[in-house]
C-alpha cells in the first residue's frame, strides 16, 4: 500500500500546521487533477479558516518537495496530483474537461524503442492526448 500525502510530509520531516494537514488530506481523498481554488473550497469545507493564500503556500511548499506535480492540461488552470502514485498518461476530454488516467503497455514500449532508436535511454515522460468523444462513447464528467 502506498503511503498517503500526509505520511511522505511527516517522513521528509515537514512542519505540519493543522491546516496543512487538512489541505494533504484533501489532496489524499482527491480523485480528479483540482486547481487550487477547487482544493480551498474543499478545504475550506473542513476547516472555514483556511485561506486561499494558505492553499496556495501548502501547495508551493508541496511541489518543492516532490510531493505534488503542476499539470497544464491546456485550460489555463494548474491542476495538482500527487506524485506517489504509479506511472500514468491523460487523456483530456476537450468538451467537458474531464481527464482520464490511462497506462497502455504498447505506447510505453513504443516510447522506449523510439528513445532506444534514438541512442536515449528513456528515463521519464509525459504523455497528454486531448480530444472529443466520438458520438456515444466518451466519458460524461461527474
Amino acid at each position: 500500500m502506498s503511503k498517503t500525502l500526509l505520511d511522505r510530509c511527516e517522513a521528509g520531516g515537514l512542519r505540519l500546521t493543522d491546516q496543512r494537514r487538512t489541505v494533504a488530506r484533501v489532496l489524499d481523498a482527491a480523485a480528479d487533477h483540482p486547481d487550487v481554488e477547487e482544493l480551498h473550497s474543499r478545504a475550506a469545507a473542513v476547516d472555514p479558516r483556511i485561506s486561499i493564500a494558505t492553499v496556495y503556500r501548502t501547495v508551493k511548499l508541496f511541489e518543492e518537495n516532490g510531493l505534488l506535480e503542476k499539470r497544464d492540461f491546456g485550460d489555463g488552470r494548474a491542476r495538482y496530483e500527487t506524485t506517489d502514485g504509479a506511472h500514468h498518461d491523460h487523456l483530456i476530454d476537450m468538451e467537458t474537461g474531464a481527464v482520464i488516467e490511462f497506462v497502455d503497455p504498447e505506447i510505453e514500449a513504443l516510447q522506449e524503442k523510439i528513445a532506444a532508436r534514438l541512442g536515449y535511454r528513456l528515463v521519464g515522460h509525459r504523455l497528454e492526448l486531448y480530444g472529443r468523444p466520438v458520438r456515444g462513447r466518451g466519458l460524461k464528467k461527474d
